[in-house]
This record gives C-alpha cells, sequence and structure tokens, in this order.
C-alpha cells in the first residue's frame, strides 16, 4: 500500500485511535497547528502591526484554492463561511420565475437540499431524483425538461461515497442551457476537481474535511460569465470595488468573486488552511488519490470477506472516492457503532450503515487495528446472542 513516510510528522499517530472520519471532520496537520500558533503569538506581541502581510496570505490561499480547483483566475474565487453559504447565495441570487425547477437527487446533504427547497414559496420546484439506477447521469439527465433551470448535485454522495460522472452532467447541462452547481466537500482534496472539465457555472466546498482544515471556511467558484447573474445579498467594506478606499461614498461590488464577502475575512482559518493546502500541493491530488484508491479497495476487500458484510459504497474505482460505507447483517448498526467507537474508531453512522473515510496518509496499521475492533465487535455480539 503507497505509504510515504516523509508525511508521518505532520500527522502524529494517537495508537488508541483509528481516524477514519475525514468524510465528517478532519483532523490538521501538524503544519496547520503551526500556523495557528504562530499566529496567535504574532496576535499576543504585535496585534495587528503586520496585517498588509495577512491580505498578503489571503491573496496566496485564493491561489492554492485556484490551483486546486483549475480554475480560470484567483478573481473567480470567494472566501465563504461554508458550503451551506455558497448554496445560499446561489439559490437566493438567481432571478427566479414562478414555474422554474430546480434538479438534486435523493441523497444528498441537507446543504444542498434545504436552499433549494426554501424557494418553493417563490414557485420554484425542487425535483429529488433517485440514483440507486445503474447509471445514475442517465437517470438526471432524462429528468432535466424545459422548465429545468438549475441541476444542483454533489461530485461524491455524502452516505454511500458514490462519484458522480462531472463532465458528462455539465455536457448535458451546458446543451440544455442549464445552469450546473457542483457540491464538491466531499471530493475537493480528495480527488481532482476541474471546474473547467467539468463546465460547472458554480462549485462549492468547506475546509474542514478532504482539505484537512478547520471548519468555518470555504470556497465558492463562480463562471466568470454567471457572476452578474447572482443578486447580491449580503454588502460591506470588504466585497466593494474600491476595498480600503473608507473616506469614499459611492461604491460598486467588486468585478471579481470578492463581491460576494461582504465583511472582515476570517484570518485564524485562513492561516490554518493554507498551511493544509501547502501540503496536499506538495504531496499532489493525483497522488492523493491513488493512495485513496488503494486504502478503500483494500477496505472494501475486507470488510467483504466478513461474514454477513453488505456493503452500501461502489466498488469500481471510477465510482468511489474515500468513503466506504457497510452495515452488518442481524447486527444493529446503533450498537456496532457504539461498539466501534468505544474501541477507538472514528467514524460515523450515515445513509444506513457505518460509513469509514481514510485519507491519503492513513497507515495500514489503522486500517487493520480497525479491522480487527469491528471482527472482535461482531464476535461479541454473536456470542451475547
Amino acid at each position: 500500500m503507497l505509504h510515504d513516510a516523509m508525511w508521518d510528522d505532520e500527522f502524529p499517530h494517537d495508537p488508541t485511535i483509528c481516524y477514519l472520519n475525514h468524510a465528517a471532520v478532519a483532523p490538521w496537520p501538524k503544519r496547520a497547528a503551526d500556523a495557528v500558533s504562530a499566529f496567535a503569538r504574532e496576535n499576543i506581541h504585535q496585534g495587528a502591526r503586520d496585517y498588509p502581510r495577512w491580505i498578503q496570505l489571503e491573496h496566496r490561499l485564493r491561489g492554492q484554492l485556484q490551483s486546486l480547483l483549475n480554475a480560470p483566475g484567483k478573481g473567480d474565487i470567494a472566501l465563504v463561511k461554508n458550503t451551506s453559504e455558497a448554496l445560499s447565495l446561489v439559490a437566493m441570487g438567481l432571478d427566479w420565475t414562478e414555474g422554474d425547477e430546480v434538479l438534486i437527487s435523493d441523497q444528498e446533504f441537507p446543504s444542498n437540499r434545504i436552499p433549494w427547497q426554501a424557494l418553493e414559496g417563490r414557485g420554484v420546484t425542487v425535483r429529488q431524483v433517485n440514483l440507486d439506477a445503474s447509471d445514475p447521469e442517465a437517470a438526471l439527465i432524462a429528468a432535466m425538461g424545459p422548465a429545468t433551470r438549475l441541476l444542483s448535485i454533489s461530485s461524491v454522495q455524502y452516505a454511500s461515497g458514490l462519484r458522480m460522472d462531472l463532465e458528462r452532467l455539465g455536457r448535458a447541462c451546458r446543451e440544455r442551457n442549464i445552469l450546473f452547481c457542483v457540491d464538491a466537500i466531499q471530493s475537493l482534496g480528495a480527488l481532482p476537481f476541474d471546474v473547467q472539465a467539468i463546465d460547472c457555472d458554480f462549485a462549492m466546498a468547506d475546509g474542514h474535511k478532504w482539505l484537512l482544515g478547520p471548519e468555518g471556511l470555504g470556497v465558492f467558484y463562480c463562471r466568470r460569465e454567471a457572476r452578474d447573474r447572482l443578486k447580491l445579498t449580503q454588502f460591506g467594506w470588504h466585497m466593494v470595488e474600491a476595498m480600503g478606499d473608507y473616506d469614499r461614498e459611492d461604491w460598486t461590488p467588486a468585478s471579481t468573486a470578492r463581491r460576494f464577502e461582504p465583511g472582515s475575512p476570517n484570518t485564524l482559518a485562513q492561516h490554518a488552511l493554507s498551511a493544509s493546502l501547502e501540503l496536499l500541493l506538495e504531496v499532489g491530488i493525483q497522488r492523493i488519490q491513488e493512495a485513496l484508491q488503494q486504502r478503500t479497495a483494500y477496505l472494501l476487500q475486507s470488510i467483504s470477506s466478513i461474514p454477513g458484510a453488505r456493503i452500501l459504497s461502489p466498488s469500481a474505482p471510477e465510482r468511489r472516492a474515500g468513503i466506504v460505507t457497510f452495515t452488518i447483517s442481524g447486527c444493529p448498526n446503533a450498537w456496532l457503532f457504539q461498539q466501534l467507537k468505544d474501541g477507538g474508531i472514528v467514524c460515523a453512522e450515515r445513509g444506513g450503515g457505518i460509513r469509514w473515510s481514510p485519507h491519503f496518509y492513513t497507515s495500514q496499521q489503522v486500517l487493520d487495528n480497525a479491522l480487527a475492533i469491528l471482527r472482535n465487535a461482531l464476535q461479541h455480539y454473536n456470542r451475547s446472542r
């Protein structure tokens, strides 16, 4: 299994924990914690004396995110609080007409469902398409009709780990003049992601999952041609073109995606996220994808060999990301989840099963320890019946 000891210092191993929860909230690498510690010390001794340097770090962060998304320019990147805020900027910003339709899937996390459902009072219909078919993209494309204004889909479904063919969906949307919005939180930092290749209008992700950053800071990509189509709903000093000219009475929104950032930035989180992205870019997203494919393949094979195991995640490499969700026949998920938690496995109960989500640095030892804890829990359950 792909493993590079040079990254071990970034993720000190606690032998009492098997961390398999990157699809929820990820640990920080050491350099992110160091960046926050240094920022805190700077604030104690100097306050905001070097604020211009913080602004430079903000520019650097935009460049890192531009690289991860393959956005045409830094100006296409907005720094937002989270994925939900970015999705709400799109949902509340577009000029809807009664009878318009939004397509989503029936497997979406609430962040990619509730903002669209909030439009129903304006006469917008939200249609949830079932993805259980052998060709989920075909089901989404078949659902597109004359009233369809926008398709919003997760790049990877949070519960099952189903990976979507975004290029195919992007082509279908462009052919039908439908806006294409992608919730990329379960793929950005785990898989290659290219907003130009998939031809999307909007993409968003939070920093606290596969990007290994803190909660409270995310990214919003908005295609340049779509920028003016979003009515602004938040205003402040940071979103104007002449940012920093505080005496100026007249103002216009920034021509870049900064127009979606109304007020003071989360400088603390920016220091952490930039450090984490530095690590991911050093490793390389292609290499990260290869490491995740190896780890998920190993878990899929190992868990499948357990009597009564049922895998809820896709097995085909092109359909999987970093998520492995499973159930054990006859064993209640809630009971098993608690046993795994008590045994030191950090994971989640999602989508009718137990969800494990390693990252590129997760060692063979952690995977084997987790599998041993799972087997021991099942032995205990069978003995107690």
